[in-house]
């Protein structure tokens, strides 16, 4: 198994909080794999470590903020891509607070088809009007292809729920016309009766959309890795007992499964936080005397965690 882990280290985790984690599989794996690979960045880059590892794995090309997400999804939910640049157009919804405007998971929103795509009709014109091409996918996936989209850098989601969307909006010229977009798509859904219907259920309103995974569709040259996704949801909610529940489901699953692998097996483990992403193989000959070296060094699991 090639396995992939994002939000093996959660953004601005409290790490003397997390001194009780026990991941014992990972402790065997982190002693008896060698670290094969490194990827350094910074927890403001506008791709997170887990989407550039796997970028990486699929063989695609493309610099921060440019990897093709978009497409590949589309082409996954039956729509033509052709040779166009797609990005997605995530419905959200954009919470006003005291200082600043957040973003909310929209897997939070509870958004049903027919919902979504009503509320898709409502603002297509915006985007048609303007030359550019809609389609409609599910319920929190709609897509946009435009040429201007070919090469605009944009911040992931992952990068912005829960956080302060001015941060991430760039500075781009070409990102004007999506801030833009953004405003009239949240004046034409403002006071729309779907978003009434829904805050009469205790529902939050759609009310604007984030754009991200923009570009032309690139070729898969190389094998996707397994990605398992379990952290993500307590690590954008900031549960770290949550967090540190699914890890610990995880040290005992797929990480048990994997700390047995022989070299040359083909096993490999990529480690992703929010700057950096590890990634492991099992030790080749002469493993014992690395082994020594690492008992001897080695920090504990959650101390390497928070390297990434």
């Amino acid at each position: 198994m090639q396995l992939l882990i994002p939000f093996a280290a959660p953004r601005a985790a409290p790490w003397a909080d997390l001194s009780g984690l026990k991941l014992p599989n990972l402790q065997r794996l982190l002693l008896r794999w060698a670290e094969v690979d490194r990827d350094e960045a910074d927890e403001l880059s506008l791709s997170p470590p887990h989407e550039r590892a796997l970028a990486r794995a699929l063989g695609w090309q493309g610099g921060d903020g440019r990897l093709p997400w978009a497409a590949q999804a589309a082409a996954a939910d039956g729509i033509d891509c052709g040779d166009l640049a797609w990005g997605l157009l995530t419905p959200a919804h954009w919470h006003l607070g005291t200082d600043q405007v957040s973003l909310i998971d929209p897997a939070g929103l509870m958004l049903d088809a027919t919902t979504s795509k009503a509320l898709f009709d409502a603002v297509q014109e915006l985007f048609t009007s303007q030359g550019w091409l809609l389609a409609w996918g599910a319920a929190l996936r709609w897509y946009a292809a435009h040429e201007s989209l070919a090469e605009l850098p944009c911040a992931a989601l992952d990068r912005v729920i829960g956080r302060n969307v001015d941060r991430w909006l760039g500075h781009d010229p070409g990102l004007r016309t999506i801030r833009r977009l953004q405003s009239e798509v949240q004046m034409v859904l403002y006071g729309h009766p779907l978003n009434d219907a829904r805050d009469s259920r205790g529902l939050l309103a759609v009310n604007s959309f984030w754009l991200s995974g923009c570009g032309p569709a690139q070729l898969v040259t190389g094998t996707p890795p397994v990605v398992d996704d379990r952290l993500r949801s307590a690590a954008l909610l900031g549960d770290w007992a949550g967090w540190a529940r699914a890890w610990e489901t995880l040290d005992e699953g797929p990480l048990a499964a994997l700390a047995d692998a022989a070299p040359g097996s083909g096993a490999s483990l990529t480690l992703c936080g929010d700057r950096s992403a590890a990634r492991f193989q099992p030790a080749a000959a002469g493993w014992l005397s690395g082994l020594m070296q690492r008992l001897r060094s080695q920090p504990a699991a959650a101390s390497f965690l928070e390297t990434l």
